[in-house]
C-alpha cells in the first residue's frame, strides 16, 4: 500500500444540493487531503454545478447524469470517473469526521485480505445513537440481517474492531482491487440490498469486509427517499426476493419462498390494510409482481 494513496470520494446528489454542500463543507475538515471528491449528480430538477462550484472547494468536481441512474448504476458512474486507488463510497445525507479516512485506510496496511473497510456510524440528529456497528449474517429463511447496534447508545460496546458479514451503503472504502476483479454494484437492484448483492460477491472472491470501529460519520437517515414511503417498501420488497435468487442454492430459496408466502405476504397484507395505507400495499405488491414477470436468475 501507498504511503498515501488517492482516495476518490464518491457521493450521489438528487435534488438535494445544500444537503450535499452541507457534507462538502464537512470534509474540508479532513485531516488526510490526498483525496478528490465526484459529486455525481443523478438529473436533479436544478442542476447543483453552481452552488458546489461557488464553494470554491479544491480537487471537487461536479459530475451530471442526464437521467437517474439510482444508487448501484450512479456510484458504478462515479468509479468509472475516479482516478483513486481507493473508492470512499459515502451518502451526501451525511457529515465525516476528521480523522475518518485515515481510519478507513489503516486496515488495509496490515491485512492484504481486506477488501473493504466501513465506519461506525451514529445518527446525526441524535449524535450518541448508533446505527452500524458491524452486519449479522444475512438470515436464510427471512432474507432479512440486522445493524448491529442499530438505536443503542454509543458507550463504547462496540469499540472492537473487526471482520463483518456486510458493508453499508451509507459509507464503505473499497479498494479499487475489488472492482478490477469482481466487477462494480449490481445495477439490476437500482436501490437497495445491492450493498448486500456486492458484499456476497466480495466474501466469495477471498476478500474480508472490515467494521473499523476507529472511524466515524453522522448520517442524516433517509433524507433521500424518506422513513416511510411507497417507493422505499417496493424496492426493498422487489430486491429482498431478488438478492434470495441471486445468492441462495435452490433448497434453501425454496424454504425462503415458503416462509415469504406463508408469513411474510399476509402479516403485510393484514398490516397495510388495517392501517388503511393502501399506497404502501400496491407498492408491496409491485415488488412481488416484479419478481414473477422476471424470473430468470439475473446475472452478476
Amino acid at each position: 500500500m501507498k504511503d498515501t494513496p488517492l482516495v476518490s470520494i464518491i457521493t450521489l446528489n438528487y435534488n438535494q444540493a445544500d444537503v450535499t454542500i452541507e457534507f462538502l463543507k464537512s470534509t474540508q475538515n479532513l485531516t488526510y487531503n490526498h483525496f478528490e471528491i465526484l459529486v455525481c449528480d443523478m438529473n436533479s430538477i436544478e442542476s447543483p454545478a453552481d452552488k458546489i462550484q461557488s464553494l470554491n472547494l479544491p480537487n471537487t468536481k461536479v459530475l451530471l447524469s442526464d437521467t437517474n441512474l439510482g444508487f448501484a448504476a450512479g456510484n458504478n458512474w462515479g468509479m468509472r470517473h475516479a482516478k483513486g486507488d481507493y473508492f470512499f463510497i459515502v451518502n451526501n445525507d451525511t457529515e465525516v469526521t476528521p480523522s475518518l479516512l485515515n481510519e478507513l485506510l489503516e486496515p488495509f496496511s496490515k491485512d492484504p485480505s481486506i477488501g473493504v473497510t466501513c465506519p461506525k456510524i451514529r445518527f446525526f440528529q441524535n449524535p450518541d445513537i448508533l446505527q452500524y456497528a458491524g452486519f449479522t449474517k444475512m438470515k436464510p429463511i427471512s432474507g432479512k440481517t440486522h445493524s448491529i447496534g442499530w438505536g443503542e447508545k454509543d458507550t463504547g460496546q462496540y469499540n472492537l474492531s473487526g471482520f463483518t458479514y456486510g458493508a453499508h451503503g451509507c459509507a464503505m472504502m473499497v479498494k479499487r482491487e475489488v472492482t478490477e476483479r469482481i466487477g462494480m454494484f449490481p445495477e439490476k437492484f437500482f436501490l437497495y440490498y445491492e450493498e448486500w448483492d456486492w458484499s456476497e460477491r466480495i466474501r466469495k472472491a477471498g476478500f474480508n469486509i472490515y467494521y473499523q470501529a476507529d472511524a466515524l460519520i453522522y448520517h442524516k437517515e433517509s433524507l433521500s427517499v424518506g422513513k416511510n414511503n411507497p417507493l422505499k417498501v417496493y424496492y426493498l420488497t422487489r430486491n429482498r426476493i431478488l438478492f434470495m435468487r441471486r445468492n441462495r442454492p435452490l433448497l434453501s430459496l425454496l424454504v425462503f419462498y415458503f416462509y415469504f408466502t406463508l408469513f411474510t405476504i399476509p402479516k403485510n397484507i393484514f398490516v397495510y390494510l388495517l392501517r388503511g395505507e393502501f399506497d404502501f400495499l400496491k407498492a408491496f405488491l409491485r415488488g412481488i409482481g416484479w419478481n414473477l414477470r422476471n424470473n430468470k436468475k439475473s446475472p452478476v
